[in-house]
């Protein structure tokens, strides 16, 4: 029996983005995979349904979900879309796995096996599956533009015939996927910028970028690429020391967001008042709170002439590539799970087996059955 791939249209308010593109079609279509697209679902990404070739371009979102064995997804599914999928199928996409565990109870009692694309393991052989890091490269990306829109100044240095405009000076909080994007796009655009993480180890990638490293002689390297919380102490070292740097940006872009739990507060309200007006915040980690105390996500804000935006879902507003290396890092996992035109989820897989949510009627991941669990007592 064929397998038969299926792509909802995203239902999440804003979301521009596709979990398929054309290109990545093809490349399943080659494998005798049978694909079905729901109508308009790439639109806001640039790709009509006729852009879709070999694909079955399906109206009936009920019956796309009933025809599914492997639906793709960017964002979470709803419990009224869980219901329409059919018992047994696979489900792959951003879960959330960290909140929200009534989905994952009826995923369970559906008998869904459903992969969350935050939990794929951040390994050497997983990097192309990683989802996380190709959206926040994104972000990283984007943020900087944001930024430079909100400041009432140039990014590089200009010389006029009224005079000479000095560069403006960027600082990067946080030095990963998105830090470092950040970092390399604002050096393009020409301004002096300053990257700083809790772990030294980035000290080396920061400066290979052209900017210098903020070293506060704090070492808290964490397990999966992620930083640990620090001590009270070291988060008071933390702020003694940025704050100078904070103060003598024009730029600040905050990126420090750990999957799961509440952004860590770096910029006091006190640091932003020691801020030059006119100058800008653009913080990364508004979904999970914010890095500045002062952040309201999803708005902007004016603090003592400071700008401070947090802007929610960044990739989406990048909705074609952001959507095609999405679809690409669909893709790679699903060739660790159709072989030889037959679905096999190999639990010995490391990728597999700690992505996967639920499966077989039981919710497998011991991080969400201990939530699920806990939200239950």
């Amino acid at each position: 029996m064929t397998i038969r791939v299926c792509v909802p249209k995203e239902v999440r308010a804003g979301e521009q983005r596709v979990a398929m593109v054309p290109d990545v079609v093809k490349r399943l279509t080659a494998l005798g995979i049978s694909v079905s697209i729901q109508t308009g679902a790439g639109e806001a990404a640039g790709h009509g349904d006729s852009d879709y070739t070999g694909a079955d371009i399906v109206s009936d979102e009920a019956a796309l979900y009933a025809s599914a064995d492997i639906l793709l997804t960017v964002n979470p599914l709803s419990n009224e879309q869980i219901e329409q999928l059919k018992p047994g199928s696979i489900v792959i996409g951003y879960l959330n796995p960290y909140s929200d565990t009534d989905r994952f109870k009826r995923l369970q009692e559906k008998n869904i096996s459903a992969f969350s694309m935050e939990m794929i393991p951040r390994i050497s052989r997983a990097q192309a599956m990683d989802a996380l890091s190709s959206q926040a490269s994104i972000a990283g990306y984007k943020a900087v533009l944001i930024a430079s829109t909100l400041l009432g100044k140039f990014f590089p240095m200009l010389t006029t015939a009224a005079g000479t405009v000095r560069p403006s000076k960027v600082l990067i909080i946080g030095a990963g996927v998105a830090g470092l994007q950040a970092i390399a796009t604002a050096r393009r655009l020409g301004a002096i910028v300053e990257g700083y993480d809790v772990r030294a180890a980035v000290k080396d990638q920061v400066e290979s970028l052209g900017a210098k490293f903020v070293d506060i002689d704090i070492k808290a390297e964490g397990t999966g690429g992620y930083a640990r919380e620090l001590t009270a102490e070291e988060k008071a070292q933390q702020q003694a020391i940025l704050a100078n740097h904070v103060a003598a940006a024009d730029v600040v872009i905050t990126t420090a967001a750990i999957p799961g739990r509440p952004s860590p507060k770096i910029i006091t309200r006190e640091m932003v008042e020691r801020m030059k007006g006119g100058s800008v915040i653009v913080d990364l980690a508004a979904e999970g709170g914010g890095n500045c105390e002062l952040t309201q996500p999803d708005q902007t804000i004016v603090h003592n002439r400071v700008k401070i935006y947090g802007p929610l879902n960044v990739p989406s507003t990048v909705s074609g590539h952001a959507s095609e290396l999405y679809a690409k890092n669909l893709l790679n996992l699903l060739a660790l799970l159709v072989k030889d035109g037959k679905i096999t989820i190999d639990l010995e897989d490391q990728i597999l087996k700690d992505s996967l949510v639920t499966h077989g009627g039981e919710i497998v991941s011991a991080t969400v059955r201990t939530k699920v669990e806990g939200g239950a007592k």
